[in-house]
């Protein structure tokens, strides 16, 4: 009886994924000061999407951002900066907080609403940002466009010449795009 019980189960278990990765996330910053523009791309962001509880994690590593500039990559990494030895990972957990609004088992895009704790150089601070995921054929990608305000209130650094000061934006935009598969 065991057995034909756990065999009903079986197709049950197998279709109720509820978990998504991905490993190749991408995330691009983007800051405007007077010196100049300043973008960066990240092809490495970690992220998972529980399905059943809304829950979201973010991992981007710090030293994979890619500069056009390899002197904005050095001084991006440097101590008095992001310092991405020390702190080699800006980390986001929080939850779909409208997750009854997405259908995960019928093609559609759907706005999300995110909170959450966003760690950067150890500093934690809560953020409730916008975003869509877009379900097509199974597949599941998650796109969102927000500004992490005052980066000097998670300790990253600016220039300390007041020559320079104004080389480094208080308010960086980042765009977050994301495939997932089961996990």
């Amino acid at each position: 009886m065991k057995k034909i019980s756990l065999l009903l189960l079986l197709p049950t278990l197998l279709f109720a994924q509820t978990k998504y990765v991905t490993r190749a996330g991408h995330a691009n910053l983007f800051s405007t000061t007077v010196a100049e523009d300043i973008t960066a791309d990240n092809y490495k962001v970690t992220s998972t999407i529980d399905t059943e509880t809304g829950a979201m994690v973010f991992v981007i590593p710090v030293q994979s951002f890619e500069f056009e500039k390899a002197l904005m990559q050095k001084h991006f990494n440097q101590a008095n900066f992001m310092d991405s030895k020390q702190y080699p990972k800006i980390k986001f957990k929080g939850n779909i907080t409208n997750l009854s609004t997405v259908n995960w088992k019928e093609d559609g895009r759907y706005p999300v609403t995110v909170e959450g704790d966003l760690t950067i150089k150890d500093v934690t601070k809560t953020i409730s940002e916008e975003g869509t995921i877009t379900i097509k054929g199974g597949e599941l990608s998650a796109n969102s466009v927000f500004v992490v305000k005052g980066i000097s209130n998670y300790n990253v650094g600016k220039p300390k010449s007041k020559k320079k000061k104004n080389n480094v934006a208080e308010d960086i935009k980042i765009t977050y795009k994301g495939t997932y598969k089961v996990k």
